[in-house]
């Protein structure tokens, strides 16, 4: 009937996860002021129910409560509703997921959270089940009206513990700054004690990429030569590849696996995961050598560009995990399927794939997945291996040609800023690495798309949809596009990106800085006040703000020869410190930071006509502890640390220097590298 397709208040949002529930029959609002008076007016209680679009709990609850009529009939009686969008509003997540684990709730989405009219949380959950959802909504309702005091002094004991500092939850304080080989390996020492030794990663299922975790541990076997570390690294590495969690089809990878084996992924693709996987394929490619990892780099570049990247140069966030209604039905065949579609070459392509006439997935479908290389696979069938590489190549080809008519999932085509920058920084790392000027040109492309569209006067805003920014920035978003702008100089030395990050960083350190405690809140001072200001500090499927900004200051204390950035770099990882030696996993992009410190970062400035190309020489060894200047020339440079340096009788000539204080110049690659590795034999040069 007409009626019950009346739109509710999330019809004026551009948020696609809002826009999923505007026709729903729970009166929906959106976060924000019109929400809280109206509970405030009507002394009700509110409802904050928290996903994102590609969310596959989120579409089976909102089928089974949110679209049905009698319980949005309780829900609309006695609640205020209002419905967020965690990648859109990361702040309300921060403060009622931290709401709900005091509660003794393990967090998940959807996550719903029962709040009083001053938006203090009393209770909350993930998903329920219908039948007990209505019975809460009930419970609820009637406490509220009957012990509403009892109620709001819970409420009040929870916003005591959201406002209770995160160095002090955690037992943090001020240290004395120093670093120290021993603390160093003690760090790789407590991560190895989680390896899964059987199939990579940590711990069991469920399993994430969690790429911070791996950037650390090849920076750690650079530094130790440990075998363990690097055999781990490439087991994990090489595991996730030949998973259901990678799109062996069309490239990319879904968000975490559900078992042990990385088989069965939740299927949603997210750009945050992507972006960050880019870059640590295309590290471990540079430090092994792997064939399959400059696979895995150039087929998810070329899934990223396919199918997330708008016609402006931005990247949409994700994809979702459900198409017609069915998790994983875009990706997935049955056996009777793939005989149709390969014929006589069918048996060969399910044994390398390994799908079955019972599939390994719901109703008998199989997710494509792999054990072994097409190099071993052809010696062990007795193929030719050019012959079986053309018919791998058909295979795709013809697979994705049929994928291309089904029914796609959802497209979350909204553009955050934090998640392009973590995509921005996969693509010039790539672009260093095997030196596609392609990656190069989608780098740049995103590059200006971000500060054009996402950023006003020093100010960067959250998101963009439709032509229109929205929502102040965070710290996450300004302190990844930081990072990925000073990539982008590394790999262009085009000026401009660097004195681009140079600004960002000092508006942070004016807007979001914590002078106490040394650290950064998660919000802009002007942004919207709520009850709790919070700070990042663990790092998770994105590395925490506060980490990566750390690493900021350190770079750009040593581009700039700022010694502020540089000493507020050490005191932030100072008070880290002993929680990152317990909890590596945790802290691990801060491990990094660790391991920057531990040993001079190498200052190479590369002057003169052949600039590019010496640079491309130098990205063929692994060299994670360096920064990289130069330009055509050093003359009228703003960066301190190109004082001075110029093409000796026009030559190209590279300065290797450590704590500003510079070793000869050289005129090739070579010789620079030679002076990296503290004067050891000229290396022979890898080709790609």
């Amino acid at each position: 009937m007409a009626e019950d397709r009346r739109p509710n208040q999330l019809i004026q949002e551009s948020s696609p996860y809002l826009l999923q529930h505007a026709y729903n029959p729970v009166d929906w609002y959106p976060w924000g002021e019109q929400a809280l008076q109206k509970a405030q007016q009507e002394d009700k209680p509110i409802i904050v129910s928290i996903g994102y679009a590609s969310c596959h709990w989120c579409h089976v609850m909102e089928h089974e409560s949110f679209e049905n009529p009698k319980i949005a009939e309780v829900m609309n009686e006695h609640f205020v509703c209002i419905k967020v969008d965690r990648e859109e509003r990361p702040d309300v997540d921060a403060i009622y997921m931290d709401a709900l684990q005091a509660m003794g709730v393990q967090g998940g989405w959807p996550l719903n959270v029962f709040l009083n009219p001053e938006a203090k949380p009393f209770y909350g959950g993930t998903y329920f089940p219908p039948k007990q959802w209505k019975e809460l909504l009930t419970n609820i309702a009637q406490v509220y009206k009957k012990n509403r005091k009892e109620l709001d002094e819970s409420a009040e004991q929870f916003v005591e513990h959201l406002n209770l500092s995160e160095l002090a939850k955690y037992g943090l304080k001020d240290l004395n700054y120093h670093v120290r080989e021993d603390d160093f390996k003690l760090i790789g020492h407590n991560l190895s004690k989680r390896f899964d030794k059987k199939r990579g990663g940590l711990g069991q299922a469920p399993k994430f990429p969690m790429p911070s975790n791996y950037l650390f541990l090849l920076r750690y076997h650079h530094h130790t030569n440990d075998q363990t570390i690097l055999n781990h690294i490439n087991l994990t590495l090489r595991e996730m590849a030949y998973g259901g969690i990678y799109d062996q089809i069309g490239g990319g990878f879904a968000r975490y696996a559900v078992d042990e084996e990385w088989l069965v992924p939740h299927f949603e693709k997210m750009l945050y995961d992507n972006g960050q996987l880019v870059s640590l394929y295309a590290e471990a490619y540079q430090a092994t050598r792997e064939t399959l990892y400059h696979d895995v780099v150039y087929e998810t570049i070329g899934f990223v560009e396919r199918e997330l990247m708008s016609g402006e140069g931005g990247f949409c966030s994700s994809l979702d995990a459900d198409s017609e209604g069915e998790e994983g039905k875009f990706y997935t065949f049955t056996k009777d399927e793939l005989h149709e579609l390969l014929g006589d070459e069918e048996p060969i392509f399910s044994e390398y794939y390994n799908a079955t006439a019972a599939g390994n997935f719901e109703h008998g479908q199989n997710i494509l997945h792999r054990r072994t290389t097409l190099e071993a696979f052809a010696r062990e069938n007795e193929l030719e291996l050019d012959v079986l590489e053309e018919m791998a190549q058909s295979w795709k080809d013809k697979l994705m040609q049929v994928r291309a008519k089904r029914i796609r999932p959802g497209l979350d085509d909204k553009i955050l800023t934090s998640w392009n920058a973590l995509m921005l920084k996969g693509l010039t790392d790539a672009f260093y690495v095997f030196g596609n000027e392609r990656f190069l040109d989608l780098a740049l492309q995103n590059a200006n798309f971000i500060l054009t569209h996402l950023k006003e006067g020093e100010k960067l805003y959250h998101s963009y949809k439709e032509g229109r920014a929205t929502i102040d920035g965070f710290l996450e978003d300004y302190a990844l596009l930081i990072r990925a702008l000073v990539r982008l100089y590394e790999v262009s030395f085009n000026e401009k990106w660097l004195i681009e990050a140079k600004r960002l960083i000092d508006y942070t350190l004016e807007n979001f800085f914590d002078e106490a405690e040394s650290m950064f809140f998660f919000t802009d001072r002007n942004a919207e006040k709520l009850i709790a200001r919070k700070k990042e500090l663990l790092d998770n499927v994105i590395p925490a703000s506060n980490s990566v900004m750390a690493q900021n200051l350190h770079f750009l204390g040593i581009y700039f020869d700022d010694e502020r950035y540089t000493t507020l770099s050490d005191k932030m990882l100072a008070k880290v410190k002993d929680l990152m030696l317990k909890e590596p996993s945790h802290l691990s992009n801060w491990a990094t930071l660790y391991f920057h410190k531990l040993t001079p970062t190498a200052e190479v400035a590369i002057v003169g006509p052949e600039a590019a190309e010496m640079r491309a020489e130098l990205a063929a060894f692994y060299l994670p502890n360096m920064i990289l200047l130069g330009g055509t020339t050093g003359e009228g440079s703003d960066i301190p640390l190109l004082e001075d340096k110029v093409a000796i009788r026009g030559k190209t000539t590279i300065y290797v220097c450590y704590n500003k204080t510079c070793q000869l110049p050289v005129h090739t690659a070579a010789e620079a590298l030679k002076q990296l590795r503290g004067g050891q034999a000229e290396p022979k040069f890898p080709s790609l």
